[in-house]
C-alpha cells in the first residue's frame, strides 16, 4: 500500500549538523520503498529527508510538505521555509502547533530523527493517535531520550515503538508494522485498487 510516512526532526540545532546525512538516507529509503514522505516543509532534518527523497528517481511516492503558513508568500517571506524539494505543499494556515497535529494525523507512521520540543509534540501526538512510531537511535536529541522517557511516562503504544540505528532497516521495519496493521485490507499489487477484506 502507498503508506504516508512522516519524518519528524529538528529544524535547527546540534542534531541537524550531526544527523543530516542520516536524515537524507531516511528520506531516500522511503522513496525506494515507494511510499509517500510527509514533513513539516521546514529546514533542518526534515528538509534533509526531503532532499534524500528527491534524490531517488522513479519512486512511486511523492514528497508532501505541511506548511504552518496560509500561502506560498507567507511560507517564503514570513516563515522563510524551503519549497524546492516538495511535489506538493499543503498550506495549513495553522501555525506550528496546529500544523504539527495535522501533519501527524495525516500520516500512517511517524519516524523521529534527532528532535527538540516540536518533535516531542509530534511524537506524543503520534502515540496518542496510535500511529506506527519509529525512532532512529543514535541521531541525538529526542530520538536518544525517547526510550528512557517512555520508561518513566505512561503512553499508549509505547511498547510498540520501533527503535533502530540503521535508516534502511528502520524504514523496512516500519513498513512491515504498517503491513500488519492494515492486514485487513487487500490490494492488487499496484496500489491502484485497495479495499477492505470481507469475511464470509
Amino acid at each position: 500500500m502507498k503508506y504516508q510516512i512522516c519524518v519528524s526532526g529538528a529544524a535547527s540545532g546540534e542534531t541537524v549538523m550531526a544527523s543530516n546525512d542520516l536524515a537524507f538516507m531516511l528520506g531516500a529509503e522511503i522513496a525506494r520503498a515507494g511510499k509517500t514522505l510527509l514533513t513539516g516543509a521546514t529546514t533542518g532534518l526534515p528538509h534533509a529527508a526531503a532532499r534524500g527523497f528527491k534524490s531517488v528517481s522513479n519512486t512511486k511516492g511523492v514528497s508532501v510538505g505541511f506548511s504552518p503558513a496560509n500561502s506560498f508568500r507567507e511560507h517564503v517571506s514570513t516563515y522563510r521555509l524551503p519549497t524546492v524539494e516538495f511535489d506538493y505543499i499543503n498550506f495549513t494556515s495553522m501555525e506550528y502547533v496546529g500544523r504539527d497535529v495535522y501533519l501527524v494525523r495525516s500520516a500512517d507512521a511517524v519516524i523521529t530523527i534527532g528532535g527538540r520540543m516540536g518533535s516531542l509534540h509530534e511524537f506524543s501526538t503520534a502515540l496518542e493517535s496510535r500511529k506506527v512510531c519509529g525512532i532512529l537511535v543514535g541521531s541525538g536529541g529526542l530520538a536518544d531520550y525517547a526510550a528512557q522517557l517512555l520508561k518513566n511516562v505512561e503512553a499508549p503504544g509505547a511498547r510498540d515503538v520501533i527503535y533502530d540505528s540503521d535508516p534502511k532497516r528502520l524504514v523496512a521495519r516500519v513498513v512491515e508494522a504498517l503491513d500488519k496493521k492494515y492486514a485487513d485490507f487487500e490490494h492488487d499489487g499496484t496500489d491502484s485498487q485497495v479495499s477492505a477484506k470481507h469475511n464470509g
